[in-house]
């Protein structure tokens, strides 16, 4: 039987910030969580949605367009190809929804990206 499991729990007990774990799969995507705080990167993900759904505080992201806030409770999708910056002021807990073929941060690598595998140990 699979397990239950708490993303808000899961997202708190994380000791590292920009560093997302994947917590379920869902069909060809991977549900995860992250602590973050500060800036992330600018970057896109050409062939990928990404979901972002505020567990804990607020998150803002922003694009060339212009930038949105998230609060607790709340949900954004960037679409595919749009460049974004997630960007906490404070430390923020997030769940993310991508497919399974999603960089980290898109064809940007950072000292804050971190590899599949990485995202896949356990927590």
């Amino acid at each position: 039987m699979p397990a239950v499991s708490s993303p808000k729990q899961v997202a708190a007990s994380l000791r590292e910030f920009w560093s997302p774990r994947v917590i379920a799969e869902v069909d060809d995507a991977y549900i995860k969580v992250a602590k973050v705080h500060g800036s992330l990167a600018w970057h896109s993900h050409e062939n990928e949605d990404e979901l972002f759904l505020v567990l804990k505080g607020q998150l803002r992201i922003e694009m060339e367009g212009g930038s949105i806030e998230l609060n607790e409770g709340e949900l954004f999708v960037v679409p595919k190809g749009v460049r974004h910056n997630p960007v906490a002021d404070h430390e923020c807990h997030l769940m993310l929804i991508e497919r399974k073929t999603t960089l980290h941060t898109g064809n940007i690598v950072t000292d804050k990206t971190r590899s599949l595998a990485d995202q896949l140990r356990p927590v």
